[in-house]
């Protein structure tokens, strides 16, 4: 049983999987850090407001509603999808496509038969 966890444990693709989360989980932390203190900033500047989230908030019956909040968060989802598309998967696609032009398949190994009558081949065509 521990053997089986073992090999599942230390196959390519789950230490890949697990390196890609946590390289995705820094790079979401930079990308929120420049959307929390930089563009988020910028556009409650041009509202007046110290803060995106207190934009467009209004109170009904002493419940508040924020509209900035949801902007806010629909925002950083945006900028961290397009830099993780940008500088991830995009360079990643074309390093793949690169790879794929310039490797050619390699031919199936050839039967006993096979190889036998490339023998006969290759011997007829020394004698002739």
């Amino acid at each position: 049983m521990l053997k089986g966890f073992k090999e599942f444990i230390m196959r390519g693709n789950v230490v890949d999987l697990a390196v890609a989360v946590v390289i995705g989980a820094a790079f979401g932390q930079i990308v929120t850090a420049l959307v929390e203190n930089l563009i988020n900033p910028l556009i409650a500047a041009i509202f007046g407001k110290p803060d995106i989230s207190q934009v467009l908030t209004f109170t009904v019956n002493n419940a508040e509603f924020s509209i900035g909040a949801v902007l806010q968060a629909a925002l950083n989802f945006l900028f961290v999808a397009a830099a993780v598309y940008f500088f991830i998967v995009m360079p990643l696609n074309k390093l793949a496509e690169r790879r794929a032009r310039g490797v050619e398949p390699e031919p199936e190994p050839l039967t006993t038969e096979q190889q036998l009558l490339t023998e006969i081949r290759d011997a007829l065509q020394t004698r002739s």
